[in-house]
């Protein structure tokens, strides 16, 4: 039992980890004392430059352990070899938290996004949702754009101001939570934001920036609503759509 209770401890610290790249991200992480941090991993091919010698200057004053590897083992840690520049770093996100955490919540607000691809869309919609009245995004695991250097970059620093709770696939995750209004943005539905009825539990979907919402995701809303459209425009980008809805009272 004791195992058991361990293993569950230590599986649920190492799902809060999240690993990004690139020596000046490295290097922002490294300054601001409030991300926690796990490892730093660097590849023993790197040339003792100014910048290799700041991060691990950095690293040594906060007493963060340091793990060498050759270039392929650092690739598969940052799981972008063009682009890790030879560093990687494990965070600890305390604000990444696993999507049945929902259902202990009384009240919420939250955006849900469903195949998302563009990291730049995601950052802002990050940055748009700490901003506004959301309590929370749902981020599938499974083909949607991942936390990365480019995201933190979009968020313009807001990424761990509001809780981001991951999930293998949407719809598994959706069909946990009964009693929860489940709203599907398109461009198609009849009713508009500005007809919602208020309810404890909401969450809004947001589909893909080409395809929109999947059909297996479709099934589980609702009610669709739109945003209502002048001088003939079809439609809004995703990161703007969930700005509109962010600032929704």
């Amino acid at each position: 039992m004791q195992d058991s209770k361990e293993y569950l401890e230590k599986r649920a610290y190492f799902e809060k980890i999240i690993t990004l790249y690139g020596r000046n991200v490295i290097i922002e992480v490294l300054q601001d004392a409030t991300i926690e941090i796990h490892k730093l991993h660097m590849s023993n091919s790197n040339k003792t430059d100014g910048a290799v010698e700041t991060i691990l200057s950095l690293a040594k004053k906060r007493g963060i352990e340091v793990t060498y590897h050759d270039k392929n083992a650092l690739s598969r840690i940052s799981k972008n070899a063009k682009q890790d520049q030879g560093v990687a770093i494990d965070i600890i996100a305390s604000s990444y938290k696993n999507a049945k955490e929902i259902k202990t919540l009384k009240k919420f607000k939250l955006i849900a996004l469903d195949g998302i691809q563009n990291p730049q869309n995601l950052g802002m919609i990050i940055r748009s949702c700490a901003a506004g009245y959301v309590d929370g995004i749902i981020l599938p695991k499974k083909n949607s754009a991942k936390i990365s250097p480019l995201v933190i970059k979009a968020s313009a620093g807001t990424l761990f101001k509001l809780p981001i709770y991951y999930c293998n696939t949407l719809d598994e995750a959706l069909k946990e939570l009964k009693d929860t209004k489940i709203y599907l943005l398109s461009s198609h539905a009849k009713n508009s934001i500005y007809d919602m009825q208020k309810s404890d539990k909401s969450i809004f979907i947001l589909g893909n920036e080409s395809e929109g919402v999947s059909k297996e995701v479709e099934k589980i809303c609702n009610t669709s609503i739109s945003i209502p459209m002048n001088r003939g425009v079809e439609s809004l980008n995703v990161a703007v759509t969930a700005s509109l809805i962010a600032f929704m009272k």
